[in-house]
């Protein structure tokens, strides 16, 4: 079991992910000693959604097709609605959610990051929850959707929106310390 202190953590976001969602779990994660990445479909810095309009931009340390899931300890998915709907259209970054998935490290999606749980096949008989609007889109993959702050279902953790953001990261640190989870197909 790793201490979030040695931990190696990734984000997987491209443009248009929620400026709150990517930034607060970078912060607080590295906060506690965690080493944070950023993985992205190109290898170039990737511009947030701030509320209304485009925000800053953060770098991105590697490509997806470049990730060892071996050499990280959880997976981190961004919302906003924008990021996750370009991630889970592409081939390699849903692959590698599922990777994630099946390695039994904690995957964790906030808002609309749980789409690329959908995408991947992750959640067919698993407590999730996600934004409200993507809330059928949840269920219709099998999801046992609920309307509450944090929902872990076998290390594979799922938030609804920033106003959730201390509990996620809190939920993040927790499982990571708890190590892989032996996880039943989906």
């Amino acid at each position: 079991m790793p201490s979030i202190n040695s931990a190696r953590i990734l984000i997987l976001a491209t443009d248009g992910y929620e400026r709150s969602e990517l930034r607060f779990p970078l912060d607080k994660l590295k906060a506690h000693g965690a080493k944070v990445e950023i993985a992205s479909l190109e290898k170039a810095p990737i511009k947030s959604w701030d509320e209304k309009n485009w925000g800053d931009t953060v770098d991105v340390d590697l490509v997806v097709a470049d990730v060892s899931v071996e050499d990280y300890d959880a997976l981190v998915i961004p919302g906003g609605q924008i990021n996750p709907d370009i991630l889970r259209a592409d081939a390699g970054a849903v692959d590698l959610v599922k990777r994630f998935v099946q390695s039994g490290k904690p995957v964790a999606a906030i808002c609309h990051g749980p789409w690329l749980l959908v995408e991947a096949g992750a959640l067919q008989g698993r407590k999730a929850t996600s934004y409200a609007s993507i809330k059928t889109d949840m269920m219709n993959a099998g999801a046992a959707w609920r309307d509450e702050a944090v929902v872990t279902d076998q290390g594979i953790i799922t938030s609804r929106s920033p106003n959730d953001l201390d509990a996620f990261v809190k939920k993040i640190v927790e499982e990571v310390e708890e190590g892989r989870h032996e996880r039943r197909a989906a």
